[in-house]
């Protein structure tokens, strides 16, 4: 069952850092417009892409598992196809993240069922971007 408006609102209110699975350097593409956005409601984005040395000054990771332990992630983000998301959502539950958020067009039961015997929220065709905008909330801090 998809979380209720209050729900995304309390989780994007209370995150600070989103990692985004497939971040490209490239300002053309959905990904980087998306964390463009939450760079400018305050958000931490810690980019998740190994054909990229880093977008926005932040390191990119090849993996969620390989985010140093020490950098919080509240949020993971993910733009790949569906059928690549289930070892990405394992990498987050294995890192304790709470929050699984597959964006526009991206669904997997698999993933979702993992997320949530974890005791995560899984959030499937949503765009987080989207949300945060309909929902009108405030920045979480000082843009980034």
């Amino acid at each position: 069952m998809p979380p209720t408006d209050s729900e995304i609102r309390e989780i994007l209110t209370r995150a600070r850092t989103v990692a985004i699975v497939g971040l490209s350097n490239r300002p053309e593409k959905d990904s980087n417009e998306v964390g463009r956005y939450l760079r400018s409601q305050g958000y931490r984005v810690i980019p998740v892409n190994p054909g990229v040395p880093e977008v926005f000054g932040e390191r990119s990771y090849p993996s969620v598992g390989a985010i140093p332990k020490d950098v919080r992630v509240d949020i993971v983000d993910v733009f790949r196809r569906s059928d690549q998301v289930v070892p990405i959502a394992q990498d987050a539950v294995r890192r304790g993240v709470r929050v699984f958020w597959m964006q526009l067009g991206i669904d997997n039961a698999e993933a979702d069922s993992l997320v949530r015997e974890a005791g995560g929220t899984a959030i499937e065709n949503q765009c987080i971007m989207t949300q945060h905008r309909r929902l009108g909330l405030p920045a979480v801090g000082p843009a980034r």
